[in-house]
């Protein structure tokens, strides 16, 4: 019997061979890894593991005796170099071929390079656990560290940074932080708490020249200010890697191009996670990309059970969250698609912004509190977007309103 290949051992693919189980699949299971480790978690990366007192081990998803126990087959170290469509085979980087009934594509995304700081030492990104260590090492001998990128990873870095005593700048060329993915109020609460922690946030910047030395690294900016550090960390986003699925001359457009049911333009190659993009049904059809740890868990399910011949549609709610110091952002839906918002004021001095389309259905939710005070409303609203609810903007603006009887 051909095997279930999964290209990529992070997050989703694990996921996926498990499911693959639970979907009933008794053949062989091949998960295939570029890293040395077992498959791990990824949003500890710019917290924990950064901060740990002790040398951190990568939080792992399956251990060996999980994987034995589930009968899968995981390689590590290992590079698909490309995918024999004729023959049905994946071809490793050592020669060697395994033939495939089906192959899920869960290769992720790297992180978005700055070219005037390529090849520098003291520059870092963050993407695996091999650069959390190093980046880690660099920050506990540092005083002065510059962040370029003031999305969810920068910030996420700079408050790691932060944390363990060094004086941070975040740069950002954008007029504000955390660009559209959250609403402008909840990026000004997420800044000001930053700057409440002692970090130079200056946005709207140009970056004109990078230079390194063998005592650090300095930016230039395009008013003539000159930024100077001893780290310096890349953060400005992610590209999905479709290196592959160009070579295999499958559709790519910001990501390998799936339909509803994560099926890719050859339909026994499906692909899932960050390198995907993908229609959503809760914003008529339009093709978006997620670079989200549930969307990675949810595509994975579903993917697997199509690959065994299921016919499931791909249409949870999009969901993110930050933790920042005391301080956990969370979002559900797309803040971008929303034509007005309502904001819900609480007692305890928390907005819940809502977000709405021309038709009054609820599109987004976004808070900021301190630790999981605004879980459970996000979690409600989650709900309310998937059941395509049009909520009375009154009503939801109302505190004293159950946020429950919009789900009646």
């Amino acid at each position: 019997m051909r095997a279930m290949v999964i290209v990529g051992a992070g997050e989703c693919g694990a996921r996926a061979a498990a499911a693959l189980r639970e979907a009933g699949w008794d053949g062989r299971i091949e998960l295939i890894g570029a890293e040395r480790h077992l498959p791990y978690e990824r949003p500890p990366l710019s917290k924990a593991t950064l901060l740990a007192d002790l040398d951190p081990v990568p939080v792992s998803i399956y251990d060996e005796a999980a994987l034995r126990d589930l009968d899968i087959v995981h390689r590590t170290g290992v590079e698909v170099t490309d995918l024999d469509r004729d023959h049905r085979e994946v071809v490793l980087a050592d020669g060697g071929r395994i033939d495939y009934e089906r192959v899920l594509l869960a290769t992720g995304a790297t992180p978005r390079k700055l070219p005037m700081a390529a090849g520098f030492d003291r520059a870092h990104t963050l993407r695996t656990h091999d650069d959390a260590l190093r980046l880690r090492a660099g920050l506990r001998s540092a005083d002065r560290v510059t962040v370029i990128g003031g999305g969810f990873i920068g910030l996420e870095l700079a408050a790691a940074a932060r944390s363990l005593g060094c004086a941070v700048t975040v740069l950002e060329v954008a007029d504000r932080l955390l660009g559209r993915a959250v609403p402008a109020q909840v990026a000004d609460r997420v800044h000001a708490r930053h700057v409440e922690a002692g970090v130079t946030v200056r946005c709207g910047v140009t970056l004109t020249e990078i230079t390194e030395s063998e005592t650090g690294t300095t930016v230039t900016l395009g008013d003539g200010d000159l930024i100077t550090s001893d780290v310096l960390v890349v953060g400005i986003g992610a590209v999905p890697e479709t290196a592959l699925a160009d070579k295999t001359g499958l559709q790519v457009d910001n990501g390998i191009v799936v339909d509803h049911r994560l099926t890719t333009s050859d339909p026994r190659i499906f692909a899932a996670g960050d390198c995907c993009s993908f229609p959503h049904p809760l914003y008529d059809g339009r093709r978006i990309r997620l670079e989200a740890w549930r969307n990675a868990q949810d595509q994975a399910v579903v993917a697997a059970h199509n690959m065994v011949g299921g016919d499931r549609t791909y249409d949870a709610v999009p969901w993110f969250w930050s933790d920042q110091y005391d301080l956990s952002l969370q979002v559900a839906g797309l803040p971008a698609e929303a034509a007005a918002e309502v904001v819900r004021s609480r007692p305890d001095g928390v907005s819940i912004r809502y977000g709405l389309d021309t038709t009054g259905r609820l599109v987004s939710a976004a808070a900021v509190g301190i630790g999981n005070s605004v879980a459970r409303d996000i979690r409600l609203a989650d709900m309310a977007i998937a059941r395509r609810v049009v909520a009375d903007p009154v009503a939801l603006a109302d505190p004293t309103v159950n946020l429950k009887q919009f789900l009646r």
